[in-house]
Order: C-alpha cells, then sequence, then structure tokens
C-alpha cells in the first residue's frame, strides 16, 4: 500500500508561514486587497472552488484577493487574530473557543456540514461504541471538534477517558497524516477522523467504519467548516463582505451541482501543492460523507459548546450569542446572486 499521500501533505502543510498584514487599504479606507484563509481539505470545497473557478477574483472585482492556506485551526485563529487575515475558512471549534475568549470572530456561513467519521483499526476489537472501553482513540486535536462529537457519544453509554478519570485512553493532537503509520504499528485503536482521512484508512485495509458521518453526533447538522471574519471587518466594509458572500454562495452552488469537477478542482489544487492526487476513490467515497452547504445551524453550535464544557474542554457555560450572523448572507441570498 502507497504511504505517499499523509506525510508529503503534513511536510508541506506545516511548512506554511505568513507574511505581511491584513488587508490594504487606500488612503480614503478604500480596500485594495483582502487576505482570505483556507485549508486545502476536502471540506474546504467551497473555498477551494471559489480560488480554481475564480469566483472570488469576479465578485471582488478590483480587489485583489491572496489567498493563504493553514495546517489547522490554531494557525488559522492566531493569523485573524493578529491582523493578517480578513476572512476565511476554519473548522467551528477554533472559532468557537476564540470567540468565548473574548477574541473579535463572526461565523457569516457555513461551508460544508458533517465529515466526520469514527473509525477502528481492523484488529482493534472495536466494532460498536460500547467496545471502546479499555482501548485507545486519537483526535487531531484536544477538545477539536471530532473529539468532542465522540466523547458526547461515549459519555451517553457510560464511558470517559483518561483525562477525566475514565478508562478510555485518548491520544490527542494526533495529525491526520501521521494516523496510517500508527495504525500500522498498532500504536492506537480508533481514530475520529475529518474528511478524507477516514475514508481514506477504510479504503487501504486499515480500519473499518464504526460510526458513519451521519450518526455521529450532530452529524449532519454541525458545520464542520465555517466562513468568518471580524465584526470589526465586517462593520468597517459590508460591501467587501457582500462581494466575498455571493463569491461563497456561488462556489457552493458549482460543488453541489458538479460532484465530478469539484473532486478534480480540488485534487487539482492539493497537487499544485504537493504534486501528488489523492485517490480518485478515496475523495468520491469522501464526498458522500459530508454536505457543502451555506446553511448554518446556530443551535447545533451552541450544543457543542454545552458538550465541550460539559466534557471538561471549556470552563465556563459557553454562551454563543452574536457568533453567528447570517444576516449578510441571507441579504445576498435575497438578492438572487445564483441568477446573476
Amino acid at each position: 500500500m502507497r504511504r505517499w499521500l499523509f506525510p508529503i501533505i503534513f511536510i508541506l502543510i506545516v511548512s506554511v508561514g505568513l507574511v505581511g498584514c491584513g488587508s490594504s487599504e487606500t488612503g480614503s479606507g478604500e480596500v485594495e486587497q483582502i487576505r482570505i484563509g483556507y485549508f486545502p481539505n476536502l471540506d474546504h470545497a467551497a473555498a477551494i472552488v471559489g480560488i480554481e473557478k475564480g469566483f472570488f477574483k469576479e465578485e471582488l472585482g478590483d480587489i485583489e484577493p491572496e489567498f493563504v492556506h493553514f495546517p489547522n485551526g490554531n494557525d488559522f485563529i492566531n493569523a485573524l487574530d493578529a491582523g493578517e487575515l480578513d476572512m476565511g475558512y476554519v473548522g467551528p471549534g477554533p472559532a468557537i473557543n476564540y470567540f468565548l475568549g473574548g477574541g473579535d470572530v463572526v461565523i457569516l456561513s457555513s461551508a460544508a456540514n458533517g465529515a466526520t467519521l469514527i473509525v477502528a483499526h481492523k484488529d482493534s476489537g472495536i466494532r460498536t461504541l460500547e467496545d471502546f472501553a479499555g482501548k485507545s482513540f486519537g483526535t487531531p486535536g484536544n477538545g477539536c471538534t471530532h473529539n468532542v462529537q465522540l466523547e458526547e457519544m461515549l459519555l451517553e453509554r457510560g464511558l470517559k477517558t483518561n483525562r477525566v478519570g475514565g478508562n478510555v485512553e485518548h491520544q490527542p493532537r494526533i495529525p491526520p497524516a501521521s494516523v496510517a503509520s500508527l495504525f500500522e504499528a498498532g500504536q492506537v485503536d480508533a481514530y475520529a477522523a475529518p474528511e478524507p482521512w477516514g475514508t481514506y484508512l477504510v479504503e487501504q485495509g486499515l480500519a473499518h467504519v464504526v460510526v458513519e458521518w451521519d450518526e455521529v453526533e450532530w452529524g449532519t447538522t454541525l458545520s464542520s467548516v465555517v466562513l468568518v471574519s471580524t465584526k470589526a471587518f465586517v462593520e468597517k466594509h459590508p460591501e467587501v463582505v457582500e462581494k466575498v458572500l455571493r463569491a461563497h454562495i456561488k462556489s457552493v452552488q458549482f460543488a453541489q451541482a458538479n460532484k465530478d469537477q469539484t473532486l478534480e478542482l480540488v485534487n487539482d489544487r492539493i497537487y499544485a501543492l504537493t504534486q501528488e492526487r489523492l485517490p480518485e476513490n478515496v475523495l468520491d467515497k469522501a464526498w458522500e460523507r459530508m454536505v457543502v452547504t451555506y446553511e448554518t445551524h446556530a443551535d447545533a453550535l451552541q450544543e457543542w459548546a454545552e458538550s465541550s464544557h460539559r466534557l471538561g474542554f471549556i470552563d465556563a457555560e459557553p454562551n454563543l450569542d452574536g457568533l453567528v450572523d447570517t444576516s449578510l448572507l441571507e441579504k445576498v441570498l435575497n438578492g438572487d446572486v445564483a441568477a446573476k
């Protein structure tokens, strides 16, 4: 079995560096450039389609978009906090944690829902969630979106991790890029995987599915990717944000209607960054485990945050009032963007 995919993508992604600052403005306050962040992942298809099809450039006109890719949500949020980004695509967990810590961030739209798959090593003995007792599992980050989803389901079955005195071993901060080698070495029994990495493990014969994406907690309604900005930028440049949202809507609608071309565009973007492509069968099957959409379920985000508090990842009871603001999205949608 080929193992080139994981290390090459991982090495490339973590090597990303940031230069300069956020949007540049003229003396009159007009925006000349806007920096948009994203991850080279399948569930960031809306961002990638918008880049590859030129939707952002088309809608922004004289404003020059600059696209920056990130290895993880923490680096994205750090860039947003430092004023090195104006808008971008990120997982809801980092955005929620930043907001609850007093950070300036607002969710303008979803970009994808779902995309979490719970898989177990083929020889782990894990077939159901009840089998996790005495076993180990990994997640991309401690308290990340996928971590909370899995631990909430385990808690409902009376199982806790060793972090809180239970007998399920949690191995946090395992990048998806390194899971295949860990599974081969028998160093972890299961993984809460963002797509397409869960499907990759299954298709390579290393794992089987324990919980499908649409049966994971909040599986069909919890955003895996959201489009965010800062309230300061939105308030100062609402017309620019509307242009980005027009491009975002076009990208989502294109992805919904053109699966094969979208997967090709995603693979082209990955190839441009890595000189390698994801296996087509992995992309095809992983696509069925997510929904590219701008539909945002604020209640699912609130429930996820409450679960994160219940599990001890968030200290205070979370109040997400003000985090989600889809008014500009609705304004653009009501303008019948798709018909233009």
